[in-house]
């Protein structure tokens, strides 16, 4: 495996920005373990990598700032991009690591999440088109299927895989479903997920009013999964 060839996209806002947008508490303090969580298996995978949060992201809608972000990585002269956020708990090392492995001989890699988005993307510079790509829709619970849909149309034979389904972090809800798996948490995130669950419940029944609809009019998630999914 030609790992020279490879390198990992980690765009994913602060933790401070995620807290804006995010409806939990102590959403700083989740994101800062989830941020810590995702570059120390990046870390471990020993492939060079490029951060890039709000303060580096170019573009005014999430489709251009990703298009963006993994045009310059291909402009560093690397072949293959794997792009991944921030909200995975239940992402590992070894997720990316079988990502370059069959980006060798695949020209997509993708890990779905389950609310129609993707955790990762892994894509050879020769499937690239920034054009059809900012046309995917983005944030919607159905960009994994017509993101596969897209690369199935085109002429040239294109060579697809996916990874496991894995779930992330957008609503209240997806934190209670997260914790039923605990299976490659470590025991900081299990806590700030314990906490997110009391403090937002707490935050719920004493203002009487359900949390979402404060933060479902001014959402803007910094990954590919929908903006808004009914609990």
């Amino acid at each position: 495996m030609n790992l020279k060839k490879t390198a990992i996209l980690l765009f994913a806002q602060s933790a401070q920005k995620e807290a804006a947008n995010k409806p939990f508490k102590n959403a700083t303090r989740l994101f800062t373990q989830l941020n810590n969580h995702t570059i120390a298996i990046v870390k471990k995978s020993k492939l060079p990598y490029f951060r890039l949060t709000e303060e580096q992201q170019v573009g005014s809608t999430f489709g251009e700032r990703l298009t963006n972000a993994i045009q310059s990585i291909y402009d560093k002269g690397y072949d293959h991009v794997i792009a991944i956020g921030n909200d995975t708990p239940h992402l590992q090392t070894h997720h990316i690591l079988d990502t370059a492995k069959k980006l060798e001989t695949h020209s997509l890699v993708l890990g779905p999440s389950k609310d129609g988005g993707f955790y990762l993307i892994g894509l050879h510079k020769s499937q690239f088109n920034p054009t059809e790509f900012l046309q995917l829709p983005w944030q919607s619970q159905t960009l994994t299927k017509e993101l596969l849909i897209a690369y199935s149309l085109r002429k040239e034979k294109i060579q697809t895989h996916l990874l496991e389904t894995l779930e992330d972090i957008d609503l209240f809800i997806d934190i209670k479903i997260i914790l039923k798996g605990l299976r490659a948490l470590n025991n900081h995130i299990i806590q700030q997920l314990l906490e997110a669950i009391v403090y937002t419940k707490t935050t719920v029944y004493t203002q009487k009013i359900p949390f979402i609809n404060s933060f479902s009019r001014r959402v803007h998630h910094n990954k590919g999964s929908p903006t808004f999914l009914p609990l």
